[in-house]
């Protein structure tokens, strides 16, 4: 029988991640999030620092131009090949499809959900909440300055947004890509989960 895949994608300071955990831990899944960094960067051979830093300044970053020859031995930077996003990319896609092949499992953002639109039992989630309580999350549980607090949210939306469109060549968020959308702000997070969790009965899976 194919694993149940729950691709879970959220607007920063939305409780996404909290929701994909502690559904994942509800349901006796897999639960995946930034340890992808980490089996990314062992298998692109790229350092965990980069992959993560690769990943919050989006495709169109510094690390972008930057190319890594794939050539061992090889230390001039007169070889170029794959930029070091798209060969994180290519890695992170790769880590996605065995940790979908290997378990049931919830897997937080990294365009999981085009990465494995061909899985036969995919649920595709998407958690929005609105502006001003994102903003108070980012404050009251990331330690983001409040000052800055809703700059800071609206960017990193923005950056994933911006990632999800250049490797997917989709509109991030997008209703027709989505299975089932919650706004965490009416839902709560225990609300959030049994919303899911009644949505995978009712799929029989």
């Amino acid at each position: 029988m194919a694993n149940t895949i729950i691709a879970l994608s959220r607007e920063y300071g939305s409780g996404g991640r909290e929701i994909a955990e502690k559904l994942a831990k509800e349901l006796g899944f897999g639960f995946y999030d930034n340890e992808i960094i980490k089996m990314t960067a062992e298998k692109s051979g790229l350092a965990p620092g980069y992959v993560e830093e690769a990943e919050e300044r989006g495709p169109g970053s510094f690390f972008a131009g930057i190319k890594f020859s794939s050539y061992i031995g090889v230390d001039s930077v007169a070889v170029y090949e794959t930029p070091t996003t798209d060969k994180m990319y290519i890695a992170q896609s790769q880590v996605i499809k065995e940790l979908a092949e290997k378990e049931s499992c919830v897997i937080v953002g990294r365009c999981a959900d085009y990465v494995l639109r061909d899985c036969e039992r995919l649920i595709r989630v998407f958690i929005r909440a609105n502006h001003a309580d994102r903003v108070q999350r980012a404050v009251e549980q990331y330690n983001l300055p409040e000052k800055n607090a809703a700059q800071a949210v609206r960017k990193l939306d923005k950056t994933r947004a911006n990632y999800y469109q250049y490797y997917t060549n989709r509109k991030w968020g997008n209703l027709e890509n989505e299975d089932l959308v919650i706004n965490s702000s009416v839902a709560g997070i225990d609300g959030a989960v049994e919303i899911i969790k009644t949505l995978v009965k009712v799929k029989g899976y």
